[in-house]
């Protein structure tokens, strides 16, 4: 599976359209890494509970929507994206989303 955040591929031409896809995850902090987090925010820094949560929260979507590009029946995405937002006060929503397309090497 080809991933770009390019509308195309070089050295590829785009055959099909399949659709819109997208990878969609919901992540809870808890209370552990929240109280952890609040300890660290004292002090200043990067907080790495957060990071590794998003970064966990990312590869997750980006699976997800690959699955559901392989699903329409596409072998790349382009136009890749991602958008977050929080949800309630301690889960974050991560997106990754992208146009599935087939596409071929040009001779």
């Amino acid at each position: 599976m080809i991933i770009v955040t390019t509308p195309d591929i070089p050295h590829y031409r785009i055959k099909e359209v399949k659709g819109t896809v997208f990878g969609l995850t919901v992540r809870s902090r808890g209370l552990g890494k929240d109280i952890l987090a609040g300890l660290k925010g004292l002090v200043g820094g990067e907080v790495g509970q957060y990071t590794e949560m998003l970064e966990d929260a990312r590869k997750q979507a980006m699976e997800r929507l690959i699955a559901n590009a392989e699903r329409l029946g596409a072998n790349a995405v382009v136009m890749v994206r991602f958008d977050s937002g929080e949800i309630a006060q301690n889960m974050s929503e991560i997106v990754a989303y992208g146009t599935a397309v087939v596409v071929e090497k040009d001779d």
